[in-house]
Order: C-alpha cells, then sequence, then structure tokens
C-alpha cells in the first residue's frame, strides 16, 4: 500500500511539475503578446538565451523588412507580429519561427518620422491570440484578426486632434478584458479612450489634462492594465502624474502628482513605469530622478502614497526592466543601476561601454542576463547575477532601437532593415 500511495504521489507530482512547465513555455517562452512582455516588466521568466552572435554568427535566420520601423514584435504561439511602413502606408506584418512571411496587412497611409530614432511606426503591437492591435504615428488606430484580416480601423488625430507632440509617438496600445485602450498625452486635449476589441466602437473616453510647464504635457509612455481585486485598473504615466483609472469606464480612482514641484521645464516623459508588486516605480526628470507610488486609496494620494524617492538617478529614454523584486536601469549613456523596488535602494552599479551613440532601447533582463541595444546596432550582454560582468559585444551592422524579445530560448532583434532571430548553435 505505501508502495503504490508513494508511486500515485509521484505521478501526480510529475504531472503537476509538466503542467507547470508547460503553463511556464506558453506565457514566456512562446509568447511576448506586447512590448514590456506578458508580465509588462521587460523580463522573461523562464528560458536560456543567447549570450554571444553577430549579424552573421548564430543567425538562425534574417528578413529583410520593406521599411523603417523601431516597434518591438509581439508574439504569440507560431506567429510573430511586427508593425512597419509598407510603401508609406501603415501595415502589420506576421512571420513564423523559420522567418517566413504569413501575411502583411496594409491599414491607410502613413506619416513618417522626423527624429533619426522615429518612424512611422514606433508604437509596438499587442495581442490577445484572437486578435492583433496596433498605433501609428498618422494616428491610424487598428484592429486585426490573427489571420491578418483587417476588422476596424479609426484615426485618432482626425477623430479628437491632431498630434502635438515634439518629437515621434511612442506610446502602444494596451488591452484590458474587453477593450484596446490608448494614452494620448500632449498640449492641448489629452485623454484616455477605450475601443470594443471587436468592433472598434468608442466604449468610453476620459480627459486627462493638468497644468504642466513647456513640454512637460508630453508623454511617449504607455500604460499598464492591472488587476486589484476583481476589477481591473489602467495605470498611466505622464503630464507630471499617476493615474489609476477603471478599466470599465476611465473613471480616476486616484491620481499621484509632486514629480516637478520646481515646475522645471522640458521635463518630458519618455521613459515609461514598471509596476513591482503594489509599487509603480517612475522615472522623471529627464533621467535624473526615481519614485515609487503604492498603489491604492482614492483621490489625491500625493502626501500618503509616495513609497521612496530618489533625485541621483534615472532614465531618461530607456524604460526600466524589473524582474524579482530589482529594478534594472539603463541610462542613454550606458551607466546601470540595480535598485531594491521596496526601498529604492542601490544594490549595486556599472557601466556598460560607452561611444558617440546612445541607449534608447529599454533593457531586456532574462537568464541572469541584461541585454542592452545601443542605438548603432551595438547589444550588450552583462551577467547580472553577482553585479554587472559584461559578457559579449554584439554588432548587428544595422541601427537598432526596438528591444529585444526572448521566445523559444531565442531572440528576435528588430533592426532598422532585418528583423533578426538569434539562437546559438
Amino acid at each position: 500500500m505505501n508502495r503504490l500511495l508513494s508511486a500515485v504521489v509521484c505521478v501526480l507530482l510529475l504531472m503537476v511539475s509538466l503542467a507547470g512547465a508547460k503553463d511556464a513555455g506558453d506565457q514566456v517562452l512562446v509568447r511576448w503578446p506586447s512590448w514590456r512582455g506578458p508580465q509588462t516588466m521587460g523580463s522573461a521568466a523562464v528560458g536560456k538565451y543567447p549570450s554571444k552572435w553577430s549579424a552573421q554568427e548564430n543567425v538562425l535566420w534574417k528578413v529583410e523588412l520593406p521599411g523603417k520601423g523601431c516597434s518591438t514584435p509581439a508574439v504569440w504561439d507560431n506567429q510573430i507580429f511586427i508593425t512597419a511602413p509598407v510603401d508609406e502606408k501603415d501595415a502589420v506584418i506576421a512571420f513564423d519561427h523559420k522567418g517566413a512571411q504569413k501575411w502583411s496587412t496594409v491599414i491607410a497611409p502613413g506619416k513618417g518620422g522626423k527624429h533619426r530614432n522615429g518612424s512611422s511606426s514606433n508604437p509596438s503591437p499587442v495581442t490577445d491570440g484572437k486578435h492583433i492591435f496596433a498605433y501609428f504615428k498618422s494616428g491610424n488606430l487598428a484592429g486585426l484578426d490573427v489571420s491578418g484580416k483587417l476588422l476596424w480601423s479609426t484615426n485618432l488625430q482626425e477623430r479628437f486632434g491632431k498630434d502635438t507632440l515634439y518629437w515621434d509617438i511612442g506610446t502602444s496600445p494596451v488591452l484590458t478584458h474587453k477593450h484596446v485602450v490608448m494614452a494620448v498625452m500632449h498640449q492641448g486635449e489629452s485623454y484616455l479612450a477605450a475601443f470594443d476589441q471587436v468592433t472598434g466602437e468608442l466604449a468610453w473616453k476620459v480627459s486627462r489634462n493638468f497644468e504642466c510647464p513647456v513640454e512637460g504635457d508630453h508623454a511617449y509612455t504607455t500604460p499598464i492594465v492591472v488587476k486589484q481585486g476583481d476589477s481591473e485598473q489602467i495605470i498611466v504615466w505622464g503630464a507630471e502624474h499617476v493615474t489609476a483609472h477603471d478599466a470599465t469606464d476611465g473613471k480616476v480612482i486616484w491620481t499621484c502628482g509632486g514629480f516637478n514641484p520646481q515646475k522645471k521645464r522640458n521635463w518630458v516623459a519618455v521613459a515609461s513605469h514598471v509596476i513591482v508588486d503594489d509599487l509603480v516605480v517612475v522615472p522623471y526628470g529627464r533621467g535624473s530622478h526615481m519614485a515609487a507610488v503604492k498603489m491604492g486609496g482614492t483621490g489625491d494620494v500625493t502626501e500618503t502614497h509616495r513609497a521612496w524617492t530618489r533625485s541621483d538617478t534615472g532614465a531618461f529614454v530607456p524604460t526600466p526592466a524589473a524582474k524579482d523584486g530589482k529594478v534594472y536601469i539603463v541610462t542613454d549613456r550606458g551607466h546601470v543601476v540595480c535598485l531594491d523596488a521596496k526601498t529604492g535602494n542601490t544594490l549595486w552599479e556599472g557601466d556598460l561601454p560607452r561611444g558617440a551613440a546612445s541607449y534608447y532601447a529599454s533593457p531586456l533582463v532574462a537568464d541572469g542576463k541584461l541585454y542592452a541595444t545601443r542605438e548603432d546596432g551595438m547589444i550588450f550582454v552583462a551577467s547580472i547575477t553577482d553585479g554587472l560582468k559584461l559578457i559579449s559585444e554584439n554588432d548587428m551592422q544595422e541601427r537598432v532601437i526596438a528591444s529585444p524579445v526572448p521566445v523559444m530560448n531565442r531572440l528576435l532583434i528588430r533592426g532598422e532593415k532585418h528583423l533578426f532571430c538569434i539562437q546559438e548553435k
């Protein structure tokens, strides 16, 4: 009887282990549904990923793209989705994991970028495995099914007002249970708008306007959708405020300000926030400040929910990554800081190689390593298990602004001209 019981226990444990491995694989190894991944942290929970490669070495495949874009691919099981201009039109393209194009769908006429790191296709697509949603500099917002059929499209700038950002749009769409949501933050009427995922009908739209110094109301950040009990909330950073919105109607639940008490000009929000447990970690002050806001409460929580503030470190363009309670900051010049998310204290810091180019892509944390991309196409891999220890310098031989994507123990790297799939032999 004891032997039989032991055997049954072993089988059950094996089944649980296999189920857990499958779940982890489905969510992380095969699926990267949005710009910062399944947990919106810019990190992979499991997997073994390449440490060294070049534009030729350890390249499983590469495909030429039809035009310049800076968006990050989204992946769901056997399809890779990417936005790019096709004959100066906004488009979504799907590839399989062998690099073969499955389909290409044109949305509408596009609008080119004006910054050297800008393009018509800076925002990244998002998918739930049934639909893909994409936003473009032109204002085009579109919903497609996974076969590439265009279900609907609308132009936010034609409907709600022209884009007044100084530079190229960077905000990506996000998904709630029912809607695809866009945040538009600039000089003039700023807003949050939700659209029915299947029909594209406007479900709700709320204004999000704050009085700010010059350029302070401009934001290139992407919201984050979180579960709070049985409900969903949309956490937005921009215009010198963090706000939480009810996902059903967009109404503000709480707001936190105080991010620019001296009213400095040009403190534009470029790097997005990252959420670790119940803390919203916010980079601000053009890379000079970091703060954490405890989620929860109602109304103005500026005086009650600020967990910690740093005025000696931060990120301006690259959005921090987070994993296991740690926040990883890469500055524009390649300085790396690892913070304890709860306290804001520095755990360690170090430097990546400097060059004339800046670090603009947001970093990836995976497999005990940090992947940091410089705009000239150099991608640096460093161990972060015991401080920062450089492993390799990998030259893609073309500019890279998009963040690396970890799937199937491979890396997808979107350059200005090609999509690369990297796998170590």
